[in-house]
């Protein structure tokens, strides 16, 4: 997979992006991250990329220029399954939308500022919009961030134990079940005695109802899906 990122700030993506899993499918080549300055496409000699809107009030608006011109060079190069817009009035992700992004080849992310984007680059280039919540962020790089990660450790090769991923939360419109580790007392606080009898068919159907209690009352919402 090519991910392609289209911001104002590249550097806010060391850190999220440089460790852990994402270094590791980045070394492993299961998929190249590329950043582009939007800036370097402003052919403003003060490498302008924002104006007041036509419509008055506060804020300025991304130029529809320098955002067309790195889009248009990118998709002159290579097809895409999706460009995508970072903006708090786009569809919530989930997890199934990160299982279906995990399955394209080549994803182009755009992270927004200031009031947003001219609507018609929303209008000619993007073809999906995502939010990561109903708050509003200084920009889109957190958000494309979090998208990133979230899809990155899905794709084959990734995670070690690839099955890991498919028992997370959410797969299943489940919460996932309490997880416990040695030592199976500390200090009084025993390990429930199932997941020490080493009955597997015991140990599954526990899991599966702790994994549904825990969604009933936590995110009843879940079950209604």
């Amino acid at each position: 997979m090519r991910i392609d990122i289209l911001t104002l700030f590249p550097e806010m993506f060391e850190g999220p992006l440089s460790e852990s899993i994402m270094k590791r499918a980045v070394d492993k080549g299961v998929v190249e991250i590329q950043f582009h300055n939007i800036r370097d496409y402003s052919t403003d000699k003060h490498k302008k990329v924002d104006d007041y809107a036509f419509s008055g009030g506060a804020g300025m608006v991304m130029l529809i220029e320098p955002i067309a011109r790195v889009i248009d060079k990118l998709k002159s190069e290579r097809t895409y399954d999706e460009v995508i817009y970072m903006t708090p009035d786009g569809e919530t992700f989930n997890q199934k939308i990160a299982n279906s992004l995990s399955l394209a080849g080549n994803i182009i992310i755009l992270c927004g500022h200031y009031k947003g984007v001219d609507q018609r680059v929303r209008d000619h280039y993007i073809t999906r919009e995502i939010s990561i919540g109903d708050f509003v962020l200084t920009g889109g790089e957190l958000a494309a961030a979090v998208i990133v990660d979230a899809v990155v450790r899905l794709i084959p090769g990734v995670i070690s134990d690839e099955t890991s991923a498919l028992t997370d939360s959410f797969q299943d419109n489940l919460l996932s079940p309490p997880v416990y580790t040695r030592p199976a007392d500390y200090h009084g606080w025993k390990v429930p005695d199932v997941l020490l009898s080493g009955n597997d068919k015991l140990i599954e159907e526990w899991k599966e109802q702790q994994a549904y209690e825990r969604t009933k009352r936590l995110r009843p919402d879940l079950l209604d899906e």
